[in-house]
């Protein structure tokens, strides 16, 4: 079934989209392979096609969307060999070992600075959240998390050598049995 608003719409402006296409893909043949398969998408569309009130703008969609899949679908992959170098070891920054070290350190400190550090620091909950959730104001969240954060590093500088540069970043440690 042939409808005629598709019909007049592609006349007035397959010349235009056609030379898009080749613009695009510098090849006369491929546009009109992508040309084609705008024409069926709009002939699909049929009625609902009859009533858009910008057919170019459509017909221009449908071809742009079409040079996207083209591209998404020619990237190169490269193959993965079964045996990879583990380089996780290598590119860790001191800081990022403290991990291990906070962990075995948490249960040391009193229960109210080990709750709010491990809801907002590690398990991601926001400060008003907490603050809600506790029956507390904000500033008295902020404040509480601020003294533990305090407290956490001084144990941590303690049990686990903490040595920083001299821009106070965190260069080394060591974990005390």
């Amino acid at each position: 079934m042939a409808f005629e608003c598709v019909l007049q719409a592609w006349e007035d402006h397959q010349a235009e989209l056609r030379h898009f296409l080749i613009g695009q893909l510098s090849d006369p043949a491929t546009a009109d392979d992508f040309l084609q398969d705008v024409f069926f998408k709009a002939m699909r569309a049929g009625r609902t096609f009859c009533e858009l009130t910008s057919p170019r703008a459509w017909l221009f969609q449908v071809a742009r969307n079409a040079l996207t899949d083209r591209y998404r679908l020619r990237k190169q992959w490269v193959p993965v060999p079964e045996q990879l170098p583990d380089e996780r070891e290598v590119d860790r920054a001191p800081v990022d070992e403290l991990d291990q070290c906070i962990h075995r350190t948490l249960p040391l400190l009193a229960d109210t600075d080990r709750d709010i550090i491990e809801a907002c620091d590690l398990g991601g909950m926001s400060q008003v959240a907490y603050a809600e959730s506790h029956g507390l104001s904000l500033p008295a969240t902020k404040a509480r998390i601020r003294r533990a954060r305090e407290r956490l590093r001084a144990t941590l500088a303690r049990r686990c050598n903490v040595e920083t540069d001299s821009s106070g970043r965190i260069c080394c440690h060591k974990m005390h049995s």
